[in-house]
């Protein structure tokens, strides 16, 4: 649960189990969270080893996060998750 707690990463993480995200889809995706939130959950999951963070070298500078093995390998948990919230009607389809 360390690695996956709080309000945003398992959010952060269904959203990059769809694709690779630049910091700026994964801000617009995720109604409510703060630049500062989001950059310090990102830097915790890619601490952890959950998200890659590539840097492009060129102006403007280009930043992508992608899953790495170990966060991918959570995609069957977070969808575990997602289909018990349906069923409880937490979440929509």
């Amino acid at each position: 649960m360390e690695l996956i707690g709080g309000r945003w990463k398992i959010v952060i993480l269904w959203y990059l189990f769809q694709d690779i995200k630049r910091f700026s889809d994964l801000r617009r995706a995720l109604q409510g969270i703060t630049q500062k939130v989001l950059t310090q959950q990102l830097r915790d999951m890619e601490r952890d080893g959950l998200v890659a963070r590539t840097v492009y070298a060129q102006v403007p500078p280009k930043v992508e996060y992608s899953l790495t093995p170990l966060g991918a390998s959570l995609k069957p948990v977070v969808e575990a998750m997602h289909q018990w919230g349906i069923a409880h009607g937490f979440t929509e389809k």
